[in-house]
């Protein structure tokens, strides 16, 4: 005599196994809350922009670049005729507001004090290099993590 029949109904009747789950990949612990993608960065030059007027303009917004960004300028006769003309052609493609300004283009960039355009070059590198402004530390004495503006206490400072 065959026993199946209770076999099936025990079967039927027993709860299915819990779902395996795999096991997290090894690396960086995922952040707590995911935070969107910042686009655009504010800054302050350390000296300003003096417009026709004589107006100092010092608040700016910076947007990421994009590869089209650093493509378009290599196309122009400014730059191909002098390379170091690449930085304020692309300065005048991503700073989207300065100041009261209306627009800000490449003549705009290239009317900046020398310091200030040292400032928007390093500023650029920061946010399109490393993606941020800040950097992530650990105290030595009491090893809580925090965080540092890279640009100083204040964007424009050191």
């Amino acid at each position: 005599m065959r026993r199946t029949a209770p076999r099936a109904a025990a079967a039927a009747v027993a709860e299915p196994e819990p779902e395996q789950t795999a096991a997290p990949a090894p690396g960086p612990a995922p952040a707590a809350a995911a935070q969107p993608l910042r686009t655009e960065f504010e800054f302050e030059l350390p000296r300003g922009y003096v417009d026709d007027s004589g107006t100092v303009h010092r608040h700016g917004v910076m947007r990421l670049a994009t590869a089209r960004d650093e493509l378009v300028p290599l196309r122009d006769m400014r730059v191909q005729e002098n390379p170091a003309y690449l930085s304020v052609v692309l300065l005048g493609r991503v700073i989207t507001r300065l100041g009261t300004l209306p627009l800000v283009h490449d003549g705009v960039v290239e009317n900046m004090f020398a310091s200030d355009l040292a400032f928007l070059q390093d500023f650029y590198r920061q946010v399109n290099a490393e993606g941020h402004t800040r950097a992530a530390v650990t105290c030595p004495h009491c090893e809580e993590p925090f965080e540092v503006e890279l640009g100083g206490s204040r964007l424009g400072e050191s």
